[in-house]
């Protein structure tokens, strides 16, 4: 056997001292190492991303995505996508409305192209108050011109409130009305496939679970939903009309015949929006730029030809001017509420019943923030998660801290559960809201394992064993608990919205029933106290809290990472945005990052999911968008 030969003391000395230096030595070099990356990572974070503003600029507001209330995906995943030269997907309403109504008292913007061929989604709410916001524009004295090839009637909302409305000659635009049309699944579930779906609630028009028990809409469903949407159309038709100088009545009249009116023009529908008025004129593209060079200051180094500034452009120039002094001052914060309502901590775009919590507790801990706006674009869902965010409303009041409510393009149901505590409420004539109504869902699947050849046997100690699993038909007994449940949600709800709104059980429960109304008649019926949009709603709150003037708004939303931060200040500069630009790795980061569910079908899943001690999940929940 081998033996290691023992070192004297004088070789293990100079040993030792040589692995001390090797270590020193690795040290040094990488300390140096990271100071170097990260001096270089902050060189290339550092790039100026806003251009100077010039004199007699154009702001272009050419919006690429859907309306929405609050982003769905992260500040970094953003970040990433503007630099591999992505569309965003998304727009936010707020900031729409901050770059118009900052671009009426800003000096350096002459006028303001609008190009809303690439913005969707949105209901008529929102889209109003971007056309409130062009129209406030006009006002300051700013020229507003609007640009389409091809135009919807929701774009064409916002489009109709400038000074002059372009149309390419070989586009079209056409009004149609609003309609609602759903797919229903009965005879595909129960006949083809053998599940029954057993649905429990109260309200005649409760209709959000129909397509799984119907094979059409109730007569119930087809009068409430007219019965909004006639409302909706009628004020979408005054409000073009107003801005063109056309009455509603020659509009709808002129729909109603437009098989003989397009037929008239040969089936152009570029000249017929300009016989009709709709259109000041029909021009390319280029046409219209060399108007604006011709009004403004011509650029050869710009699209098109003009001095312009984008709209990201443009929001990162107020972002940078912002920046520079800190805010002091007392807050009114404004906590968004977008999307299904679901239990436990969700994302942005959908409200859960912890993570909005949260926000609403961070707002009330905040000793700045003497004022809260709850701005709620919401469909509903689950009533134990909205009722944890209603207490946190309620809590903020009792903290001293008003709460006002800005309803968006849906308030419905869970979404209005949410909202009817607050000191006040604001709702856009054309809010959907209401539907204040509870139920559930089971189905049961034994006539489906029976085509496979598949039953389901056992037994229990009680009657009630397993009676809520899903394979074994459902026991009448069983069904008769679980509508005991749903309508004691039913009591509650209502029974909550009568005390918050200072009325009797019994008039709540006149315009409830699972009926939707447009905000207008909800104000008309007490669901609503007053009608605006959120710059209402934050002045509002602002007087509760007798701040008067001086105040600032602050958005209470979930803080970035600091790696988040440190990546979209990286991604956002001109080094880091040609860095990452032809990056295959970082499309593929970016390709998993994006959204792959429909918000609708996971509330559903989520419908059908057991939870302890609750016999079935109960809902607050509406199909009601345009």
């Amino acid at each position: 056997m081998n033996q290691t030969p023992q070192r004297g003391p004088i070789a293990r000395f100079f040993i030792g001292l040589w692995d001390a230096m090797n270590f020193t030595r690795r040290l040094i070099f990488n300390l140096l190492f990271f100071v170097l990356l990260f001096f270089v990572l902050a060189l290339m974070s550092a790039g100026d991303r806003t251009a100077p503003l010039l004199e007699r600029t154009t702001l272009v507001i050419a919006p690429e995505g859907a309306l929405v209330e609050q982003y769905s995906v992260d500040p970094a995943t953003r970040a990433l996508a503007r630099a591999l030269g992505e569309k965003a997907g998304e727009v936010q309403l707020r900031d729409l409305l901050r770059a118009l109504d900052k671009a009426g008292e800003d000096k350096w913007i002459e006028r303001v192209l609008l190009d809303l061929d690439g913005l969707v989604g949105g209901g008529m709410a929102s889209r109003g108050e971007v056309a409130a916001a062009v129209a406030r524009l006009r006002e300051s004295g700013k020229q507003v011109v609007a640009f389409s090839e091809a135009m919807s009637q929701e774009q064409y909302l916002i489009a109709a409130q400038a000074d002059e409305v372009y149309l390419d000659p070989m586009g079209g635009m056409l009004l149609e009305g609003l309609g609602r049309y759903r797919q229903y699944y009965r005879e595909g579930l129960q006949d083809k496939l053998g599940v029954d779906i057993h649905l429990f609630k109260v309200g005649e028009y409760k209709s959000a679970a129909e397509p799984f028990v119907l094979d059409q809409a109730s007569p119930e469903s087809k009068e409430a939903d007219l019965y909004w949407m006639n409302d909706l159309w009628n004020r979408y038709l005054a409000r073009i009309g107003e801005a063109r100088g056309i009455e509603p009545a020659i509009i709808a009249a002129g729909i109603a015949r437009l098989p003989e009116g397009i037929a008239a023009v040969g089936g152009d529908l570029a000249r017929y929006a300009l016989e009709h008025r709709f259109v000041d004129g029909l021009k390319t593209r280029e046409e219209v730029a060399d108007l604006l060079i011709e009004r403004g200051v011509a650029d050869a180094d710009a699209d098109g030809g003009f001095r312009q500034i984008s709209l990201e452009g443009y929001l990162a120039h107020l972002d940078t001017a912002l920046g520079q002094v800190a805010d002091v001052r007392p807050q009114v914060a404004v906590v968004v509420a977008a999307g299904s309502i679901t239990g436990g901590e969700q994302p942005p775009g959908t409200i859960g019943g912890e993570s909005t919590s949260a926000l609403l507790r961070q707002a009330r801990d905040d000793e700045s923030v003497k004022s809260v706006v709850l701005r709620v674009d919401s469909p509903g869902g689950e009533v134990f998660a909205s009722e944890q965010i209603r207490r946190e409303v309620v809590a903020l009041q009792e903290a001293g801290k008003p709460v006002v409510v800005s309803m968006g393009d849906l308030a419905a149901s869970g979404g209005y559960w949410i909202s009817m505590d607050a000191n006040t409420i604001y709702a856009d004539p054309s809010t959907i809201t209401g539907s204040i109504g509870i139920f559930g869902m089971i189905p049961t699947i034994p006539r489906a394992l029976d085509k496979i050849g598949v039953n389901t046997d056992g037994v229990g100690t009680t009657p009630f064993a397993g009676a809520f699993n899903i394979t074994r038909e459902l026991d009448p007994q069983v069904g008769q608990v679980i509508q005991s449940v749903i309508e004691k949600g039913y009591r509650d709800f209502i029974g909550k919205v009568a005390h918050a709104r200072g009325k009797p059980v019994a008039q709540i429960d006149e315009v409830a029933r699972g009926r939707v109304w447009s905000g207008a008649q909800a104000k008309e019926r007490g669901l609503v106290d007053e009608l605006g949009g959120l710059q209402v709603a934050i002045e509002a709150a602002a007087r509760l809290a007798e701040l008067g003037d001086n105040y600032a708004v602050h958005y209470v939303e979930k803080a970035a990472t600091p790696f988040e931060q440190w990546f979209t200040g990286f991604a956002g500069s001109r080094l880091g945005a040609l860095a990452l630009a032809d990056s295959d790795i970082a499309r593929g980061v970016l390709a998993k990052a994006l959204p792959q569910v429909d918000a609708d079908l996971k509330l559903l899943e989520g419908a059908t999911r057991p939870v302890a001690g609750v016999p079935v999940k109960t809902l607050a929940y509406c199909f009601c968008g345009e």
